[in-house]
């Protein structure tokens, strides 16, 4: 529980950088109730932790693109889109 209330710290960073971090954090999350869930055989748990990671992986996507901007913006390129 303690890796979630980590990762949920980490995704409410302004910076992308952070926030990919945090979503990466969450995947570890997932994972270990995943473990958990196999081991007490909660099939319920292991459906939402994989829908969960799937979300996941969006935003490590979504926030790698706004990473990109505002490195960009940073070099002195095109502003960052909010």
């Amino acid at each position: 529980m303690a890796v979630t209330l980590g990762a949920a710290f980490l995704v409410g960073a302004r910076h992308a950088r952070r926030r990919i971090l945090g979503f990466y954090t969450f995947i570890a999350s997932n994972l270990l109730w995943i473990v958990w869930g196999v081991h007490d055989d909660a099939w319920a748990l292991i459906a939402l932790q994989a829908g969960l990671l799937a979300m996941n992986v969006r935003g490590i996507v979504r926030n790698h693109k706004e990473a990109e901007a505002e490195e960009r913006q940073e070099a002195g390129g095109e502003p960052a889109r909010s």
